[in-house]
């Protein structure tokens, strides 16, 4: 239980970095409650997506990895992170990416700033 709490607060850091960083990544709410809140909500709907849709995404395209050596890795996160925008758009959470571009390098942020805290965060191993 522990761990998925330390992924989801990952989730909601990195994600957060992400919208500070870029201005076409936002997270909108009338306080800083509101905009926490609808991080966290979108953390566990990013959770769900890079759970159950991305390796189906990654076995189907696994030949452009190949081919690209990894480098498909990156459009495979952006597109994630663009289908969170739109399942959070369905459901009424106010977080909105703007464009392909922006969830290119928005993914790469979240990446990296997930990387780093999963190294400093403690894990239950």
């Amino acid at each position: 239980m522990k761990s998925i709490l330390i992924a989801w607060f990952i989730a909601g850091c990195s994600l957060a970095a992400a919208a500070w960083v870029f201005d076409g990544i936002t997270v909108t709410g009338a306080t800083r409650q509101d905009r926490v809140i609808t991080l966290l909500v979108v953390a566990a709907i990013f959770g769900l997506v890079n759970s159950f849709v991305r390796p189906v995404v990654k076995l189907l395209s696994l030949p452009l990895y190949l081919l690209t050596l990894g480098l498909f890795f990156l459009v495979v996160n952006a597109l994630m992170l663009l289908l969170t925008s739109w399942i959070a758009d369905q459901g009424g959470v106010s977080f909105h990416v703007d464009g392909f571009w922006t969830a290119l390098w928005g993914a790469v942020v979240i990446s990296l700033v997930s990387w780093l805290l999963g190294l400093v965060l403690p894990d239950d191993d």
